[in-house]
């Protein structure tokens, strides 16, 4: 049987850690559960639903009370129904969001400083 070889087609590297964040949209604020971050954007689970296209702020809370915020779009979406090893059924969603820009604060109120923009 011949191998087939998957060429990983992303070119940032990746943090793949579980964390918490906090999702500001216009429908207020909720939480959700941050994946595989990376320079270019991240996948957040969410129980909510959002609009392609829309604009969230992402607030990332470290365990030492420090914070920071982005900006970004949603790019996709994921809804996922599997089979748990008990026989029930397991549910998941999902977005994917694009990082536009990233808050600063100094003496000044926030800032949103935008990143580079890339084209996909």
């Amino acid at each position: 049987m011949a191998q087939v070889q998957v060429r990983e087609r992303r070119a940032h590297l990746r943090f793949d850690k579980v964390f918490t964040i906090y999702l500001s949209t216009q429908g207020g604020l909720s939480r959700g559960i941050g994946r595989n971050i990376s320079q270019q954007g991240l996948f957040v689970e969410t129980r909510e639903s959002m609009s392609l296209g829309e604009r969230v702020k992402v607030t990332f809370a470290g365990e030492d009370g420090t914070e920071m915020t982005c900006l970004c779009e949603v790019r996709y979406q994921v809804a996922l129904s599997y089979g748990r090893k008990d026989g029930r059924e397991g549910n998941s969603r999902g977005v994917g969001l694009r990082i536009v820009a990233y808050e600063v604060q100094e003496d000044a109120p926030l800032l949103l400083v935008a990143r580079e923009r890339v084209m996909h």
